[in-house]
């Protein structure tokens, strides 16, 4: 027996017309798979705001390492939140610039209050946390 469920949904054409072509420019097979996409978006913006529940997530960072002191409070940082990273990966974009990414599984709260700190260090050129539920 199947988990899956059929039902009708009533659309103005023209939000039928912006599935169609939401669908087609993600490469989407189906209306289905498009609107099980979008819901679980909603559903993961909706668990962000849930602190009973843990999410995964990255935090990918582009950063000055040749900045005095970057380095030691980075660290600092993130033996702060130990508990919530599972891993980091480091790359050299170039001579100034690293670009890295750190996993992370943990209450939302605590993810967004981790990314908060990192983003806000001298030093950070860009940054941008991304939640995801499993």
């Amino acid at each position: 027996m199947s988990d899956i469920v059929r039902f009708g949904v009533s659309l103005k054409k023209e939000r039928l017309k912006a599935l169609d072509e939401f669908a087609a420019k993600k490469s989407f097979p189906s209306r289905s798979r498009a609107l099980t996409f979008i819901i679980e978006e909603a559903l993961v913006d909706q668990a962000e705001d849930d602190d009973e529940r843990e999410l995964c997530g990255a935090l990918v960072i582009m950063y000055d390492h040749h900045r005095n002191d970057f380095m030691s409070s980075f660290v600092a940082v993130q033996h702060d939140y130990h508990h919530v990273i599972l891993t980091s990966q480091h790359i050299h974009v170039d001579h100034h610039t690293c670009l890295e990414t750190i996993t992370l599984k943990g209450k939302p709260s605590v993810l967004k209050e981790l990314s908060d700190r990192i983003l806000a260090m001298k030093g950070i050129k860009h940054g941008r946390l991304v939640l995801t539920a499993f």
